[in-house]
């Protein structure tokens, strides 16, 4: 089964639930995408110097040493 056969399943059962069920199964998706999302974080902070680029990254961009993607582009 593909995503999106899977997500078609998933829209059929949610139409099928009452609105006291329905605020369940939003809470569940809701902790399994905060779950995934701190999953994520948690893969890219055991990234060796990671945190410390990021951190220069946002320096960047408040001080506005950024390089657009044209010149990106064009240099490449």
């Amino acid at each position: 089964m593909n995503v999106t056969d899977i997500r078609n399943q998933v829209k059929q059962y949610v139409d099928q639930l009452s609105p006291e069920k329905l605020m369940v199964a939003a809470d569940f998706l809701s902790y399994l995408a905060e779950r995934e999302s701190q999953e994520a974080t948690e893969e890219l902070l055991k990234i060796p110097g990671f945190k410390e680029s990021f951190e220069k990254g946002k320096e960047d961009v408040l001080e506005d040493r950024l390089i657009s993607v044209d010149k990106l582009k064009r240099k490449y």
